[in-house]
């Protein structure tokens, strides 16, 4: 019985086989079909390459949602050097809620050279060079998410040269913790006092003509420090025509969470408009000397995630490129066959001319003569 059941099995799985064997007696090769199949095998691995290379990359995909977060408070990364002394020069944030931020919580003055040493002016120059690629070629924004901490520090290398030179200038660095509301971060003659209306800086006794505010950004970035990201001031030199200049940046902070197989953090991107005048009273030009960077923040969040293709869609895509490869080359190939038969069957009945053939009455008849076996001998 146990034999029988398995032989009833056997044959009913036979029936239900999708994959009928053709006999090797039924089969018949050509050398058409030999191209046809090397090419297709040829064109099947090109493919399977290509395709496990799109398999092993990633792409950033961009979410947008209303930023609910109004009570933590933003942080904003610092590192310029103005080419004033530092007793002459002060920092400091104002919001619109009248709150002022003084240096003194978290920025450091440093006197510095201004002139960068040869080493720092090569690694200034290529980092204007990746700005200015930057802004031509967006996508090359999701190279730089995706190869944070990965790639080296953005940071002004330290100066190599024992310069005998005394400092000119002043760096100004670390970070500020400020209210998620706009403000404006600015830099200007005379230390910073806190006053009932606002603020003010002490800069009477400082001569106009000792005014230079060209300035060098080596960073400038809102939310948490990312070692590798690259963000629109890095690298900005502007140098000053005249003593009361004011430069200012107009900037646009977006709140943004990064997602990547390295890295999960929240930071800022942000877009900025540069602006520069000369102060001139007389001349209707007003305003005050010194370098304002005026932000605000948007209300919409942006979540940078970084996605890889699943396997299984991997797997249905390699199948259906070897499938559709191996149908399509089947019916060309099917089809060359056939234009090639048709045409040479018209050439070889075009080579039987016709016969006339004398009729005992008389008459002609323009019609193959029959081929018996008896014509033959």
């Amino acid at each position: 019985m146990r034999r029988l059941n398995r032989k009833k099995t056997l044959n009913l799985m036979k029936e239900l086989d999708a994959f009928p064997k053709v006999p090797e007696s039924y089969v018949e090769t050509s050398a058409s079909g030999g191209t046809v199949s090397l090419i297709a095998f040829t064109t099947i691995a090109f493919l399977t390459i290509m395709e496990f290379t799109v398999y092993r990359d990633t792409w950033m995909k961009y979410e947008y949602e209303v930023d609910k977060d109004f009570t933590s408070k933003l942080r904003i990364n610092i590192d310029i050097t103005v080419a004033m002394r530092c007793q002459y020069v002060g920092a400091d944030v104002l919001d619109l809620a009248e709150t002022m931020v003084a240096s003194a919580d978290g920025l450091i003055y440093e006197p510095v050279i201004f002139d960068l040493s040869p080493q720092q002016k090569e690694w200034q120059r290529m980092l204007q060079l990746i700005q200015s690629r930057l802004q031509e070629e967006h996508s090359l924004q999701d190279v730089i998410f995706k190869s944070a901490f990965k790639s080296a520090s953005t940071a002004l290398p330290p100066r190599e040269d024992n310069s005998l030179q005394s400092p000119d200038a002043c760096r100004i660095h670390g970070h500020l913790y400020v209210n998620k509301v706009a403000g404006n971060f600015h830099i200007t003659v005379g230390k910073a006092i806190p006053h009932p209306r606002g603020h003010a800086h002490l800069a009477a006794l400082v001569s106009h003509e000792s005014y230079n505010f060209s300035h060098r950004i080596d960073h400038l970035s809102f939310g948490e420090l990312i070692p590798g990201i690259i963000n629109p001031l890095d690298g900005t030199e502007k140098i000053a025509s005249d003593h009361n200049e004011m430069f200012q940046y107009f900037i646009t902070v977006v709140p943004t969470k990064l997602h990547t197989y390295k890295i999960s953090a929240e930071t800022h991107q942000f877009s900025v408009t540069e602006r520069e005048r000369v102060i001139n009273h007389a001349a209707g030009s007003h305003g005050v000397s010194g370098i304002f960077m005026k932000y605000d923040i948007s209300s919409l969040m942006v979540t940078v995630t970084e996605e890889h293709m699943p396997f299984w869609q991997f797997l249905v895509r390699l199948c259906g490129i070897i499938g559709g490869i191996f149908s399509t080359t089947g019916i060309l190939h099917g089809f060359g066959r056939f234009v090639a038969e048709v045409i040479f069957c018209r050439f070889r009945l075009g080579s039987y001319r016709s016969t006339s053939v004398p009729l005992p009455d008389g008459h002609t008849s323009n019609h193959l003569p029959l081929i018996t076996d008896n014509s033959t001998h």
